[in-house]
């Protein structure tokens, strides 16, 4: 099980960002406000599984800003081809943060397919064309790393392994 959860996560994203746009999305989307309310911030749930799609546009259009997404595993899983027009366009500016914890968190827990295997989306990623893969088990790994990730010429695809919510002892109230 991983070291760490959602909250966790979005707070070393959120210590380490700057003037970035930020789409979060799903259960990121739900936590997102506690760390961070910038006048750059997006949060949505629906459509679920346009959270990159809505950040490649702005990181094709804004190319002066750095683009995070705040995306979900089951949200990534809805939109597979995503991955592919990220490698073909290849924004320099995209940071693809993933909330990996395999299963549909909002909608009770409900496993995902392949949800067994966590690496398989950081391998299609890579696949698909980003240059940079990166993959987190820990809140104090990735605290060490982000600033250099964020600095990194992208597309960058960053999975976050957290645990589900109703694998964690301490409470994810917010």
């Amino acid at each position: 099980m991983p070291d760490m959860n959602t909250p966790q996560a979005l707070e070393v994203i959120g210590h380490h960002r700057t003037d970035e746009v930020v789409i979060a999305t799903m259960t990121a989307g739900q936590f997102w406000p506690k760390f961070s309310r910038s006048p750059r911030d997006f949060t949505h749930a629906a459509p679920m599984g346009s959270a990159c799609s809505i950040a490649l546009g702005i990181a094709i259009g804004r190319p002066d800003l750095r683009v995070i997404v705040l995306d979900g595993d089951g949200s990534l899983r809805m939109n597979l081809g995503v991955l592919l027009t990220v490698g073909q366009e290849a924004p320099p500016n995209l940071v693809h943060c993933v909330l990996e914890n395999g299963v549909h968190g909002l909608t009770g827990g409900h496993p995902l397919a392949g949800g067994g295997r966590p690496e398989v989306l950081a391998d299609m990623a890579r696949a698909a064309g980003y240059r940079n893969v990166h993959a987190f088990r820990d809140a104090a790994s990735l605290d060490r790393a982000l600033q250099d990730i964020l600095r990194t010429p992208g597309p960058t695809y960053v999975s976050l392994r957290v645990a589900a919510a109703f694998d964690m002892k301490e409470s994810y109230a917010i």
